[in-house]
This record gives C-alpha cells, structure tokens and sequence, in this order.
C-alpha cells in the first residue's frame, strides 16, 4: 500500500526520465494524479497520457518528453497565501520564472503563477522544472 501516490508517481516519471525513457506506467490513477499531469501537459514537461482501467484502480500511461530536470512534491504541505509564493518559489525553483509549483486553492488545484494572477493561497502541492 502507498502512503502517498504523488510522491510515488513523481519519482518513477523523474527516474524514467533519467534513464531515457519514453513512456513509463503510473499505478494507482488518482483525480489528483491527472489533474497534476494535466498541468505538467500544459506546461509542456510532460506529453499526453492516457488512462486504461486494469481493475485495480487504474493505470496512467504517460508519454515522457525529455524536459524536466528535477520534480517532487512538497513535505508538508505548507499552507500559503498569494503573497508570500515568491518565498516558496525561491525555495524549491533554482531561479526565477523556471519551473513550476503546484498548489491546491478552493478553486481547484493550479500553478502558482494562476494562483498570483487569481489572488489565491491555497496548499503547496508539488514543482517541476
């Protein structure tokens, strides 16, 4: 059993990534996972993925684009108003607009350069860059 599905999914897409993968298989699927990748999509960190049901709580198969330099989420999730992102930023991005954090706001989950432009805190969730 996993204690935490997005740590676990973040570390085997940044190992495949590593090692020069093209695709790698995400088990278990969570709401949470797809809206994460969803956003790594947009950002163009990630290529498209698609979800299969194997019964078992579904499995993602994600296409790796070769963009990212380093991911992980954010132990414990720090709680953060719009105002003081910067200072998350500064602390898990290696400079400045590189990269990408995500935050759960009451509007969904987001990047934190939505949640500045809306004016929302929220949880810090996961980053990429």
């Amino acid at each position: 059993m996993l204690n935490d599905p997005l740590a676990a999914a973040l570390a085997k897409i940044m190992n495949a990534e590593k090692v020069g993968k093209r695709e790698v298989v995400i088990r278990p699927a969570s709401k949470m996972l797809k809206v994460i990748l969803r956003l790594m999509n947009e950002q163009n960190y990630l290529g498209m993925f698609e979800e299969t049901d194997d019964g078992k709580g579904g499995q993602l198969k994600v296409h790796l684009l070769g963009n990212i330099n380093h991911c992980g989420v954010i132990k414990p999730r720090f709680s953060t108003k719009y105002q003081n992102v910067q200072k998350w930023e500064k602390r898990y991005l290696p400079a400045k607009d590189f990269g990408v954090i995500f935050i759960t706001t009451p509007k969904g989950i987001t990047t934190h350069l939505d949640a500045k432009e809306k004016q929302t805190g929220g949880r810090l969730l996961a980053y990429v860059y």
